[in-house]
């Protein structure tokens, strides 16, 4: 699943994108508009202030539906928590594969808190804002 192609082009507009992952799901539609808004704050250092982790979904193969439960079953409502899910399997600490199983299984096989422990280590500045 983690080999999808993925749909956001370099040439997409920031309403583009959120059209284009959210699948027309309202809950994923604003928990893409939350992380394009929130996710500087959250996560500064990523190299793509606010996209950065919209192109992790992306890369993931996580769209509409899944992406409102990967936010809500997974993470507990708590976007610093998704972001850190995100930038864990960026940084090795998961793979994508688990996180896939995750979203299909209501969170079950992940450990949400250990892996933001992991990125709070190796990104100091991750979450405090």
């Amino acid at each position: 699943m983690s080999m999808n192609t993925t749909r956001i082009e370099g040439s997409d507009s920031v309403q583009d994108m959120f059209f284009k992952m959210s699948e027309g799901n309202p809950g994923a539609l604003t928990v893409l508009m939350s992380l394009y808004t929130d996710g500087k704050k959250i996560d500064p250092d990523n190299f793509m202030p606010g996209l950065g982790e919209i192109l992790s979904l992306d890369t993931l193969g996580v769209y509409g539906s899944k992406i409102w439960m990967l936010y809500k079953d997974v993470c507990g409502e708590d976007l610093v928590k998704m972001c850190a899910v995100m930038r864990a399997n960026q940084l090795g600490f998961v793979n994508s594969d688990l996180i896939i199983s995750a979203i299909n299984n209501y969170g079950a096989g992940i450990d949400i808190d250990d892996l933001l422990k992991q990125v709070k280590a190796r990104l100091p500045e991750f979450g405090k804002a």
